[in-house]
């Protein structure tokens, strides 16, 4: 998702969160997810990094696979959704993601 506004990175990548972020509060409503406020500033500090990486092209470090084994598929499709807004990040931001998403689910649920 490019935005070319003559913007520095900064402006461009903020600009792109908070884009961003409408989306994933959109679909989390539209899934009934109802993240703690804890849990919704964990997710927008992840969202304002996802952006820098997507507008910057910075890497992330290594990311082992194995230990998303155990998150729900649901809560991977949800974050490989957001993460295919951006268009330009690696299957790692998913898994990251996911943990998100997967963990505010649990909210209500015992």
């Amino acid at each position: 998702m490019a935005l070319n506004t003559g913007a520095s990175q900064e402006e461009h990548a903020a600009a792109l969160a908070g884009q961003v972020l409408r989306q994933v509060d959109q679909l989390l409503a539209e899934k009934g997810i109802s993240p703690t406020p804890v849990q919704q500033q964990m997710l927008v500090s992840h969202l304002r990094a996802m952006a820098w990486r997507s507008v910057s092209g910075e890497p992330l470090p290594e990311v082992d696979a194995s230990l998303f084994d155990e998150i729900p598929q649901a809560a991977m499709q949800l974050a490989q959704t957001v993460v295919d807004i951006f268009g330009n990040l690696p299957r790692e931001e998913v898994w990251l993601l996911s943990v998100h998403f997967a963990v505010a689910k649990e909210n209500g649920v015992s």
